[in-house]
């Protein structure tokens, strides 16, 4: 398998749709809206096996000092194979200029991951959510 990494945003709105599905994402529930974002965000990286979209990273970033990593997402068909490790790697190369990365898992399991990557813990930080469900605009 020959996976290929871009940050062409080439892909489909049904392509997303399927990926953030395939995790189990709520987001995927609201095609339109998510391709918009992602359309509108400053880095999507996003790997691919052929035509199939299998992995995505989208960053956010204020342009000079920080930026939060806020998607990471690998097909389940594919996953243990690299591709997000890979991905975080390139993400870190072209933020190495930044005075924060950050991570921003939704998943306390998958704080390990980013620790392997190289990641820590904040001290004495929180990541803080409001979610509005009925928006469904």
């Amino acid at each position: 398998m020959n996976i290929v990494y871009t940050e062409e945003k080439r892909f489909t709105q049904q392509q997303v749709q399927e990926l953030f599905l395939s995790v189990g994402w709520l987001s995927g529930q609201f095609p339109s809206r998510l391709y918009k974002a992602l359309m509108h965000s400053e880095t999507v990286l996003t790997a691919w096996d052929g035509d199939r979209l299998v992995g995505l990273v989208r960053v956010l970033d204020d342009s000079e000092l920080v930026a939060f990593i806020h998607y990471v997402l690998v097909d389940p068909a594919y996953h243990r194979q690299g591709i997000a490790g890979e991905m975080i790697g390139r993400i870190r190369e072209k933020y190495r200029d930044y005075l924060y990365l950050e991570g921003m898992p939704e998943d306390r399991s998958n704080v390990p991951f980013y620790q392997r990557l190289g990641f820590r813990l904040m001290e004495d930080g929180a990541a803080m959510q409001i979610v509005n469900p009925s928006d469904q605009r």
